[in-house]
């Protein structure tokens, strides 16, 4: 189940992408199976374990176009052990709702990325998000649960001011918002609970089967209460910088520099 729109963040063969804070490396497999170089980060070893063997597996598969590679790093998304500019794409999904100092992690993304890359980062969108906070205390005070509620504007507003422009966005997993809130009603930790069982294994069912009824009602809902945020912002080229910089210098109000820039 894929957040990202691959479609927008264009990850081709030969790109170099980093999917920070992989968790089990769902969007790490959708970049190997393009042809990417990938680089799998997170603090958990054990989960890195499994999407290494994962990614072992679909090679041996010949899941995985030539040039393809995949590898495994732990690593700090306010301190990542990478050069300026290492990557193509970056890809932050779910990630900065957990991070205290989130402004330090999106400055790191901004750093890792070369001009002219993009990245996609998602979070959990806020009136979702607010209802399972305001049924629940145990959805997100948890050791490493949510520490923070975004507002898209919330999140852009850092994202530009980690250096990135942004662009587009969306919304995605409708269907999944009423899940948390029954599961967030009848205890997030029940998984035996008879309701929560039977919406989960619909949600299963769904993802594999992908049926034009609920996919079609999922694209319906997504920008009401679509479980996800998803933003997508570039690295401006040096050039293009220098140019707004310029430009500010002499007296052009912030914004229209920016709007320049993204023409």
């Amino acid at each position: 189940m894929l957040t990202v729109d691959f479609g927008r963040l264009r990850v081709g063969a030969g790109d170099r992408v980093l999917d920070l804070g992989c968790g089990a490396g769902r969007h790490a497999f959708e970049a190997l199976r393009r042809g990417a170089h990938v680089v799998a980060l997170d603090t958990s070893k054990a989960e890195l374990r499994e999407v290494s063997a994962m990614c072992a597996a679909m090679a041996a598969a010949g899941e995985v176009p030539p040039g393809g590679s995949a590898e495994a790093v732990t690593g700090d998304a306010t301190a990542m052990p990478f050069p300026d500019g290492s990557f193509d794409r970056v890809i932050a999904a779910e990630v900065l709702e957990h991070i205290p100092a989130d402004q330090a992690a999106m400055n790191e993304i901004a750093r890792v990325l070369r001009p002219g890359g993009v990245a996609a980062v998602t979070v959990p969108a806020w009136l979702p998000e607010r209802i399972c906070w305001r049924l629940s205390a145990d959805y997100h005070n948890t050791p490493g649960g949510h520490v923070r509620i975004f507002t898209r504007r919330e999140l852009e507003t850092k994202l530009a001011r980690a250096g990135l422009s942004v662009g587009g966005h969306h919304h995605a997993h409708a269907l999944h918002s009423p899940y948390w809130w029954l599961k967030c009603a009848v205890g997030v930790h029940d998984d035996d609970h008879a309701l929560a069982s039977a919406y989960h294994r619909m949600l299963v069912w769904d993802i594999m089967r992908r049926p034009a009824v609920t996919r079609l009602t999922e694209s319906a809902l997504n920008p009401l209460i679509g479980k996800s945020l998803v933003v997508y912002a570039a690295k401006q080229p040096a050039s293009v910088k220098q140019q707004a910089s310029v430009k500010q210098q002499a007296g052009v109000p912030r914004e229209e520099g920016h709007a320049a820039a993204r023409q």
